[in-house]
């Protein structure tokens, strides 16, 4: 994966598409600095996981300017958020629909059979630990705490 970041970062480049080149730069920055964070060389670089766990927190921080700039109305910079996270997107595997996710949460719950909330952790670890990248963990925390209720 990160080597198809590389390329993209060159196609955009050669195709003078300034927004697009701005925005793969800014995540192999933030790659840069993941792998500085973990003690890695540059020959060992990132796994596939880690690049998406990285890609998925810049989505994150600009979801959340998203929100705090339509607030403000600060539509022209919401739209270039929203740009970024549709070229970061490019890069994520598409994430479980809600039918399935709630149907996976639900069989998890048959396994774990929690007894209270207090049960939530060992839920969210097994829907991580089976699901991984491919759901948001946010929306699982809600769901799982709507079934325990």
């Amino acid at each position: 994966m990160y080597d198809q970041i590389r390329q993209d970062l060159v196609e955009a480049m050669k195709s003078g598409d300034k927004f697009k080149l701005g925005v793969i730069r800014m995540i192999k920055a933030a790659l840069m600095n993941e792998e500085v964070a973990l003690e890695r060389k540059r020959e060992d670089g990132l796994t596939d996981d880690e690049v998406i766990t990285v890609i998925k927190r810049e989505v994150k921080k600009r979801n959340t300017s998203i929100e705090e700039y339509t607030k403000y109305n600060k539509m022209d910079v919401v739209e270039d958020l929203k740009k970024e996270v549709e070229i970061m997107s490019v890069y994520l595997p598409p994430e479980m629909s809600d039918e399935d996710l709630h149907k996976a949460i639900d069989e998890i719950i048959e396994e774990v059979k929690p007894e209270s909330i207090k049960d939530m952790g060992r839920i969210m670890k097994e829907v991580t630990s089976k699901y991984g990248s491919s759901v948001d963990m946010s929306k699982v925390s809600k769901i799982v705490k709507e079934k325990l209720s």
